[in-house]
Formats: structure tokens, sequence, C-alpha cells
């Protein structure tokens, strides 16, 4: 894998020399137990878009390492809005990357989760239609799928009317899915902080003032505070940082976890 971009480690031990892909991939790591990874970028400001969108905030730094993260995990979860508006494609890895899948004993893809409660997917949409490997969508057990769906998806009914979150991560892991990384949107992050189902953020903050009117990372119903001790910090050329926050390790599984394998 090449270097890429310069990213630097700058606490808690400083690394002089910029990290290699490997290295990055080594400080990232998959968790001895199932995890639930949460990925974003915002701006210095907080704003979580740019123009509308989240790519106006993300850099060529911040996209190696989002590369690097897809590599890692076993499912990639992500919300039906977040999923239409961001335009989403198929998720597919290159080659040097599945090739490190396959020597850690995975598969080549990771699984595409949509967190749906409409069930308003379009199946033509290149995520579905183009996947390398058959999507997941967690909905509720009221929901009609759309013509076409189900051709291209399987439907994992949990909860009623509302997607029951917990309760759709115990069936993601009891599938194999044990590594999952989350991409948002801020709704759905705000529901997996309250249900109290996030064990990490990853977070990249651009240097950059967007000014009022984007919204946070996370929106939706107040929850209570949750403590995430800092775990690295990782700086570019350019001034972006890159913030890993993670739960003690020592500590107990989140809720909804099942027993590690």
């Amino acid at each position: 894998m090449s270097v890429g971009s310069p990213i630097e480690r700058i606490w808690p031990a400083p690394v002089t020399g910029p990290l290699t892909d490997p290295e990055l991939a080594a400080l990232y790591g998959r968790a001895p137990h199932p995890h639930l990874r949460v990925n974003f970028v915002a701006s210095a400001d907080g704003a979580v878009s740019l123009d509308g969108y989240s790519a106006g905030l993300s850099g060529e730094p911040d996209k190696r390492v989002f590369g690097l993260l897809r590599m890692l995990c076993d499912g990639l979860v992500v919300a039906a809005g977040t999923l239409r508006h961001e335009g989403y494609r198929a998720v597919r890895l290159g080659e040097a990357r599945r090739a490190w899948r396959r020597e850690q004993g995975l598969t080549d893809y990771p699984t595409l989760v949509v967190v749906s409660g409409s069930l308003d997917l379009d199946p033509a949409q290149a995520c579905f239609a183009d996947a390398p490997v058959r999507p997941l969508v967690l909905t509720g057990t009221t929901a009609e799928p759309p013509p076409g769906l189900t051709e291209v998806a399987d439907l994992v009914r949990c909860g009623g009317e509302r997607v029951d979150l917990a309760a759709g991560l115990a069936e993601l892991r009891r599938r194999g899915l044990g590594q999952l990384l989350c991409e948002g949107g801020p709704h759905l992050f705000g529901a997996l902080t309250a249900a109290d189902l996030v064990d990490e953020l990853c977070l990249t903050v651009a240097p950059l003032l967007a000014g009022a009117g984007p919204g946070r990372i996370t929106a939706g119903d107040a929850s209570p505070p949750r403590h995430l001790p800092l775990r690295h910090v990782l700086a570019a050329a350019d001034g972006v940082l890159m913030l890993r926050y993670a739960r003690d390790p020592g500590g107990p599984p989140p809720a909804g976890a099942a027993p590690a394998a």
C-alpha cells in the first residue's frame, strides 16, 4: 500500500516522519471483541457539511484514512438518508486492500448495511445494483420494500415501526459482522449514542470555519453524555487533524454486543 498524503502522529507519542498505510492500519486496528466505530469529518467550528455535502470538508488525508477504515471493517453501516444524499456507490476496495483482508482471513469486501425505517430506497442505486457483496437493510417490521429491493438486498427486521438498533447490531454480529464502521448520518449517530452502542469515534477536523447554517455531526433527541477517552492525534501537512476517541479496551462490552468468538 502506498504512503499517500503525509500523515504524522503527534500524540500521545510523536512519531517522526510520515506514517505508511500499514502503520496507519495498525494504529486504528481491529478490536478483539465486537466493536462499533463511527467516522465523521467536521469543520473547526463544528459543521458537518459544506455547501450541503461532507465531501466539501474532506481532503486527501481524510480520504486516505476513510479508505483504510473501510478496509478494516466487516460491515459498513450508513443511514438511508445519507446513502441517498451523498450518492453512495458500491463499496469496493483496491487490490492491495483486498489482499490485506485475505491475509487477515476476511472476505474481499465489507458488507454494506443500510439503516432505513421507511425503506425509501432505490434498488437501481449503484450501492445496491453494483454491490460485490449483497447488502443488508436494517428496518422495522411494518415498512414495505419498494419493487426490486429484495432482489438486490436482504432485509433484517428489528423493532416495530422504528428500527431497534441494539437488536440490529446484535443480529449483524450473529452473522459474523463483528467490526462495524458507521459513516452517519447525524441522526443515526445520535440514536446510536443514545442507545450506548458507540465504542469509538474517528473525527477529522478540517482547518476552516464553515460559519452558521450546517448542523453538527450528531442530531436527534438529547441523551446523557458519554465519556470517550482520546487515543491518538494525527496531523497532515495542510493542518488537518485526525482524532481517535475510544472506550477503555478493558472495560465492559457495549450494550447489545454478543460475546467475542
